[in-house]
């Protein structure tokens, strides 16, 4: 997710793996709730905790340290998403309070999202086909939620579901192929080249 120029140092090392990890983190937090588990107050507020810590914190941290780097498109993914995840820790707090947030601003703010990813899979398609694949499935939960919304049903909760385990390991694969494949000197987890260039180049 490093798109620093060659002629700028880096204030701090990539902090890409250290947002993905945490956003596997908070990922792997929602997954019981997507197929119906740990609805309980305990659980929604268990939940809550990693989506405020890791969800919004690590990637709030690794999006100030992006865009200190001079990565524009990696701070403003991870910088945007970490608001989103202080959201999901107040929406679970609320849940576990007995408090249903309201599901037409919320519904108003998932479509602003989609548009916004629906751009970012654009660009992100200049850095890596993983990438790619990420900002697609991350398209795709925004999409799932926003039929749910509009059809007024959950007939698209086990296709969420399936998409935020999806993010969950596609995020921990770039992280491990940005922190091993430089050490092993080989692509031991292959990240992909870009999916198209642009028409010219930096």
């Amino acid at each position: 997710m490093e798109e620093t120029s060659h002629a700028t140092r880096p204030v701090f090392a990539d902090p890409s793996p250290m947002g993905l990890i945490c956003l596997a983190i908070g990922c792997a937090a929602l997954v019981p709730m997507a197929f119906g588990a740990a609805l309980s107050p305990a659980g929604l507020r268990t939940a809550a905790m990693f989506c405020l810590f890791f969800g919004a914190g690590g990637q709030l941290l690794a999006g100030v340290m992006s865009l200190a780097n001079h990565n524009l498109y990696g701070g403003t993914l991870f910088t945007a998403f970490s608001f989103n995840w202080l959201v999901n820790w107040w929406v679970l707090e609320r849940l576990a309070a007995g408090v249903v947030p309201d599901h037409t601003v919320i519904s108003a703010v998932d479509a602003a999202f989609l548009l916004v990813f629906l751009v970012m899979t654009y660009g992100f398609g200049f850095f890596s086909r993983s990438l790619l694949l990420l900002l697609v499935d991350i398209d795709l939960i925004y999409a799932f939620r926003l039929a749910n919304a509009l059809f007024a049903t959950q007939v698209f909760a086990i296709p969420i579901g399936v998409t935020v385990v999806v993010l969950a390991l596609l995020s921990l694969w770039i992280a491990f192929g940005v922190l091993l494949n430089p050490v092993a000197g080989r692509s031991v987890f292959p990240l992909g080249g870009p999916a198209w260039t642009p028409r010219n180049p930096r």
